[in-house]
C-alpha cells in the first residue's frame, strides 16, 4: 500500500511562527477567547466610561436640585420670612387714624351757685302793700309849704326811680337734654397700646430663620462669588 503524502505547509516567517498542532485538531481550540494582556484596559475604559457617566449624571441632579433650592429659597426667605417680618415691624409702627362721628344725647343734672352783685339804674312803679305814714311833710297849698303829717293808703301807686346794687348769691339746679354731634379725629399709634408686645414678640419668632435666609445664596453667582475674589466674579 502507498500512505499518502501529507500536506504541504510554508514555512513561518519569524515572528509569526505559530505553535504546532496536532493533526486534525480544529484551529483555535484551546485557545482563549480573552488574554489577560487584553482584559485589563477594557475593564478600565468601561470602568472609566461608567464613572463619567455617573459623574455628568449626578452634576445634572446637582445643577436640578440648585436650582430648584434657589427658588424654595426665594419662595420661602424673600417672599414668606421677610414679607412677614417686614409687616409685623409695619404693624407695630403703624397708627389708628380716622374721625369717629358722635350722635346722642347728654343728660346734664347740676346744681351751679351763681354770685354776682346786680346794678339796679332804673324808673320803677311800686304799690304801697299797707297804709304809710309820713311825719311832718310839707305839702303846699297856694304856694304856701304848710307842715304837716299824712298817711298814704294802701293801694297806693309812686312812681319812683332805683340806683342800687344788689348782691346775688344763689344756687339754681340745672336738668338738660343736650342733643350732641360731633366728629372727633382718633390718631392711635399701635406702638404705645398693649399690641406692642404681641407684635414684638412675632418679629423676635420671625427674625432667626429671616438671618438664617438671608445667609443662603440665591443664584450660582452668589454662591461660588461670595467665597472668591471680587476680581474673579467680574
Amino acid at each position: 500500500m502507498t500512505t499518502p503524502a501529507a500536506p504541504f505547509r510554508e514555512p513561518a516567517s519569524p515572528g509569526n511562527e505559530e505553535p504546532l498542532q496536532p493533526e486534525g485538531t480544529p484551529p483555535n481550540q484551546g485557545r482563549p477567547f480573552l488574554r489577560s494582556s487584553e482584559l485589563k484596559p477594557a475593564f478600565w475604559t468601561i470602568t472609566g466610561a461608567l464613572s463619567l457617566a455617573m459623574n455628568i449624571i449626578l452634576i445634572v441632579i446637582l445643577l436640578i436640585l440648585g436650582s430648584q433650592f434657589f427658588k424654595i429659597k426665594t419662595m420661602l426667605g424673600d417672599q414668606l420670612i421677610n414679607g412677614l417680618y417686614e409687616n409685623f415691624v409695619k404693624m407695630d409702627q403703624a397708627h389708628i387714624v380716622s374721625t369717629i362721628e358722635v350722635n346722642d344725647t347728654i343728660w346734664v343734672k347740676d346744681s351751679i351757685p351763681v354770685v354776682f352783685p346786680l346794678r339796679l339804674k332804673q324808673e320803677t312803679t311800686v304799690v304801697l302793700t299797707r297804709d304809710t305814714p309820713i311825719r311832718r311833710a310839707t305839702v303846699f297849698l297856694n304856694g304856701v309849704a304848710v307842715p304837716t303829717d299824712l298817711v298814704l293808703r294802701q293801694g297806693t301807686k309812686l312812681d319812683i326811680y332805683l340806683d342800687l346794687t344788689v348782691p346775688v348769691s344763689q344756687t339754681i339746679p340745672v336738668e338738660l337734654k343736650v342733643p350732641v354731634s360731633l366728629k372727633v379725629p382718633v390718631d392711635i399709634p399701635l406702638a404705645e397700646t398693649e399690641l406692642h408686645t404681641p407684635f414684638d414678640g412675632l418679629q423676635q419668632v420671625i427674625a432667626p430663620y429671616k438671618n438664617l435666609f438671608d445667609q443662603l445664596p440665591s443664584s450660582w453667582g452668589e454662591m461660588f462669588c461670595g467665597a472668591l475674589p471680587d476680581t474673579l466674579c467680574k
